[in-house]
C-alpha cells in the first residue's frame, strides 16, 4: 500500500524534514471524521489542530529525559472523506494493518471516538490475544446508536466483541450499556483517586499486549473543555499520564489513539495538551 507523508510544518512535531517512512518508528495517522456527532460537531477538525499545535511543543520530555521524534516520525495525510461510518471503518483498517506490517507504531488522531474501531481491528488481527485500555468519560456500550453500530457510542461495543478491554475515567452511561460492563475491569471516575494500588490494579487487569484509546473527555472540562460531550468530574492531566505510564513500563503498548478534541479558536491549550499528550505516550512507549 501506498502511502501520502506530510513533509511541511502540518507534520507532527512541526518536523519539516520528517523521517521516512521506512525508517520510523512511530506513524502518525490522521483521521479526520465526525460523522457520527450527537451533540457538538467540529471533532473532524481535531487533527488539523492537534498538528498545527505540536509544532509548538518542546521536543525533549523532561520527565523521560528523552527526545522521542529521533526515534522518527512520520505523519500520513489525513483520511477524509467518508460517506458513512461503515465506509469509515473499513478504510481505516487496512491502512492501519498495513502501517503494522511495516512495524509502526500506529497513533490514529481523531476525529470523533468511531475511528479507534479501525485501528483496534487491526491492531487485535496482528497480536492475538490483546486487550484495549480504554480511558473515556463515557461507556460507549451501545449495541447501536442513531441507526448504526459504529456510532462513537458503540465503539467499546464493537471493541469487546474481539477483546478484553478495561475502561477508566467512566462517569455517563445509560442504564442499557450496564450489562455490557465487567466487574473489575470498570475504573469509575467518581471512585478513582489516582492511588498506586488503583494503578496497580488497572494494570493486572490488562493482557500483555494492549492498545489504549484516548477519549479526551475522559479529562476534567476544567482542562479540556474542547469537547463534543464534556462531563464533569473528569481525571486531571497528572492523573493520566501517571496510569500510561505505568501502563507502558509493565505492558507492551502496540498502538494508541486520541480522539474528540473539538477545537476552539478563542483557546487554543486544549489543542496543546492533546498533541502534548501524543508526544508524552511517545515517550513512554520508547524509553
Amino acid at each position: 500500500m501506498k502511502f501520502q507523508i506530510h513533509s511541511d510544518p502540518g507534520a507532527f512535531c512541526g518536523l519539516t524534514d520528517p523521517c521516512d517512512l521506512e525508517n520510523a518508528r512511530f506513524a502518525v495517522l490522521p483521521i479526520a471524521y465526525d460523522g457520527t456527532a450527537t451533540w457538538q460537531s467540529g471533532a473532524a477538525d481535531g487533527p488539523r489542530a492537534i498538528l498545527e499545535a505540536s509544532a509548538h511543543m518542546e521536543l525533549y520530555d523532561v520527565e523521560t529525559d528523552s527526545e522521542p521524534w529521533r526515534a522518527g516520525v512520520t505523519t500520513l495525510a489525513p483520511l477524509s472523506g467518508f460517506p458513512n461510518p461503515a465506509a469509515m471503518v473499513e478504510a481505516v483498517r487496512p491502512v492501519a494493518g498495513a502501517l503494522i506490517d511495516a512495524e509502526k507504531t500506529v497513533i490514529g488522531v481523531g476525529g470523533e471516538h468511531s475511528v479507534s474501531i479501525g485501528l483496534i481491528r487491526a491492531h487485535a488481527e496482528r497480536h492475538p490475544g490483546m486487550g484495549v485500555l480504554q480511558l473515556d468519560a463515557h461507556a460507549d456500550m451501545r449495541d447501536a446508536y442513531e441507526g448504526s453500530p459504529y456510532n462513537h457510542a458503540c465503539v467499546m461495543a464493537r471493541a469487546a466483541e474481539i477483546c478484553p478491554c478495561v475502561q477508566v475515567g467512566i462517569r455517563s452511561l445509560d442504564a442499557s450499556e450496564r450489562s455490557g460492563l465487567e466487574p473489575g475491569r470498570v475504573f469509575y471516575a467518581h471512585e478513582y483517586g489516582g492511588s498506586s494500588a488503583e494503578i496497580d490494579a488497572i494494570v493486572a487487569a490488562l493482557p500483555e499486549a494492549v492498545y489504549v484509546t484516548i477519549d479526551l473527555d475522559v479529562l476534567d472540562p476544567s482542562e479540556m473543555p474542547s469537547t463534543g460531550t464534556p462531563e464533569p468530574g473528569g481525571l486531571s492531566y497528572r492523573q493520566v499520564v501517571r496510569m500510561l505510564s505505568a501502563v507502558c513500563a509493565r505492558r507492551r503498548v502496540v498502538g494508541f489513539d486520541v480522539v474528540e478534541l473539538m477545537p476552539t479558536p478563542s483557546n487554543l491549550a486544549p489543542d496543546f495538551l492533546a498533541a502534548r499528550l501524543i508526544y508524552q505516550m511517545m515517550a513512554y512507549i520508547g524509553r
